[in-house]
């Protein structure tokens, strides 16, 4: 177990769960090389069949952890180990479940644009403040939310950064089906256990189909890094993470 991120097998499933509560699961530079190894391995582990995220009791996760990521902003940059889990994302050759329970913000919504299945409770919010951070959107999220979601409302979402409620989250196609917060996990992992069971030549196989060429979407992640970097470096960034600060510091 890496600080802040548990890992572990059981049988055909491999569960990565956000594990730092005290600081709302929010992800560190070493949270996210963890997950992105774990995932790596798994495409090259026979023995696995699914990858399921979890989080802790009403928060799935804070997004990036504020002062791993003010010091890449004070340097320009964008987080090299968070740009390396949103392209094992993007290219996972296993199938990716997530569970959700309060919030998920940033990252924390944008890569359950990657997973092929989502649960999430009825106290589920996902947020992507992005824009309000004079930032973007990241994760491939500029080209997957409207195809997923239509224009509307990923711009509602990712552009005027409105909170998107489990309903609406369902309604948009993020999420499969809203269940009880004491059933979530349960539910999650017996539909993981499920899929695991199934002729796994057959789901990897479908799964390519339905999923298509990873490569669009890797190479809008390349795009939106760059942009991202250029926006972290400008006085609209500068000025909202210096608010953000005070706010934090009252």
């Amino acid at each position: 177990m890496t600080d802040g991120v548990s890992i572990r097998r059981e049988g055909a499933l491999q569960a990565i769960r956000f594990a730092r509560p005290e600081k709302k699961n929010a992800i560190t530079a070493a949270m996210y090389d963890a997950m992105t190894e774990a995932l790596d391995a798994a495409g090259h582990d026979d023995g696995v069949a699914v990858s399921v995220f979890l989080g802790a009791p009403e928060t799935f996760t804070a997004g990036n952890d504020i002062g791993d990521f003010m010091r890449a902003a004070s340097e320009g940059r964008h987080g090299e180990a968070g740009v390396r889990f949103i392209k094992a994302l993007a290219r996972s050759e296993r199938p990716l479940m997530a569970g959700v329970d309060g919030l998920a913000v940033g990252i924390g919504t944008t890569m359950l644009m990657h997973c092929d299945y989502v649960l999430a409770t009825p106290r589920a919010v996902l947020r992507a403040p992005f824009t309000a951070l004079g930032l973007l959107p990241e994760a491939a999220s500029s080209l997957m939310g409207p195809r997923l979601m239509g224009h509307a409302r990923a711009f509602e979402l990712l552009v005027m950064g409105r909170d998107m409620d489990a309903e609406a989250a369902k309604a948009a196609g993020l999420v499969n089906a809203i269940v009880p917060a004491a059933a979530l996990e349960q539910s999650l992992l017996d539909a993981a256990r499920a899929l695991a069971g199934m002729p796994r030549e057959a789901v990897l196989t479908a799964r390519r189909l339905l999923k298509g060429d990873p490569a669009e979407n890797l190479a809008r992640i390349d795009k939106e890094t760059a942009l991202f970097a250029e926006r972290m470096r400008s006085p609209e960034a500068q000025a909202a993470f210096q608010a953000f600060m005070r706010k934090g510091q009252k």
